[in-house]
């Protein structure tokens, strides 16, 4: 899985684009943990190209929010995200963990 990091002032965007299940989860998670590392705490995920996330995904992006989100660092936001991906979240109840913007620029606005 291919990875596009865009650094901006005050936030950090990742873009990648496929499925985010259980063989690439694990590389996503890794991704953003290297931000973490990296001290970036206000993270935006950018998923306009992402076509699926299964159960493993969100798991991934649960306990990077978690992280971001200990001490009031920052906040892992979702952007650009498929309206079918956008159900399957709100159907496995995880909808109000996240931030979600449907425009990168107004999401690196307000973070």
């Amino acid at each position: 899985m291919d990875f596009e990091v865009t650094e901006y002032k005050r936030s950090t965007v990742l873009y990648t684009s496929g499925r985010i299940d259980s063989y690439t989860a694990p590389e996503v998670e890794a991704a953003l943990s290297q931000l973490i590392e990296k001290g970036q705490y206000n993270i935006i995920f950018d998923m306009r190209d992402v076509t699926f996330v299964s159960s493993a995904g969100w798991w991934a992006l649960i306990r990077i929010q978690k992280e971001v989100k200990k001490l009031n660092r920052g906040e892992l936001v979702l952007v650009k995200m498929d309206e079918r991906i956008r159900e399957s979240m709100d159907l496995v109840g995880i909808g109000p963990y996240f931030q979600i913007y449907d425009d990168l620029l107004e999401a690196v606005g307000n973070i």
